[in-house]
């Protein structure tokens, strides 16, 4: 068992509040464990220059932490003048995902950006972030459907991520910050709910890791993000999103 009596393979326990804030075309309040985070989404009608005329529209991202989200209050990336090198891989992390699960045509020549803010960070920040950013894409293409502004939902397939990991030689699921602080191999999945993986980032933190225990990290992972997806689907079903074209 593990500090909140979990077993090694089980997730925190997971909230998604849908439309979470009154003026945003999406939102979403995650909560995982002790780890809550807020997205919003906007929508654009411009695209960056290289998609200029093309037909095609864009997702990107944006990801900060309040200074209080942790136990220490962090200086806000802002008033030092630029962004961390950590910030800037995870906003691309979560714009990655998203853009591997929509039809950009479908879009049109539109932007949709994803600001996801950390209110309190215990871990698994960047895999929360993917997950909760997912459904606050589904309402704004559902706001869309509803203006007329599209004429298809543009979202092809849910997508989640989860975090897993040894620590002390175990394999373990979803890692709050004091286990992903020890862990012996980090690691974060993004997976589609066909089960087709997105991004795998994993690092040996401490000594080179065999294959086999990769490829148990990777079931590991799958089974959260299973999980995952079906919290997604509940939520949306509810909003009457169209599943015609998401599985």
């Amino acid at each position: 068992m593990r500090a909140d009596n979990r077993a090694l393979d089980e997730l925190r326990p997971v909230k998604i509040r849908p439309d979470y804030l009154d003026f945003a075309d999406g939102s979403a309040l995650i909560e995982m464990g002790k780890t809550r985070i807020v997205i919003a989404s906007t929508i654009e009608d411009k695209v960056p220059p290289f998609l200029k005329n093309l037909g095609s529209g864009w997702i990107t991202a944006e990801y900060s932490m309040l200074p209080r989200a942790t136990e220490k209050r962090n200086i806000r990336e802002r008033v030092q003048g630029r962004l961390s090198g950590r910030s800037q891989e995870i906003q691309r992390l979560i714009g990655r995902a998203l853009r591997a699960v929509t039809d950009m045509t479908l879009l049109g020549e539109r932007t949709v950006i994803l600001d996801c803010d950390v209110i309190q960070a215990d871990g698994g920040t960047r895999a929360a972030s993917v997950t909760a950013a997912c459904v606050a894409l589904a309402l704004a293409f559902k706001k869309m459907l509803d203006e007329k502004t599209i004429k298809r939902m543009p979202l092809t397939s849910l997508v989640a991520a989860v975090s897993v990991g040894m620590v002390n030689g175990e394999v373990m699921l979803d890692l709050d910050y004091s286990e992903d602080s020890s862990a012996e191999i980090d690691m974060n999945v993004v997976e589609t709910a066909r089960g087709q993986l997105v991004e795998v980032q994993a690092s040996a933190e401490k000594n080179p890791f065999s294959r086999k225990e990769l490829t148990s990290l990777l079931h590991l992972a799958d089974k959260g993000i299973k999980e995952l997806i079906k919290v997604e689907m509940e939520i949306l079903k509810k909003k009457s999103i169209p599943f015609a074209s998401i599985t």
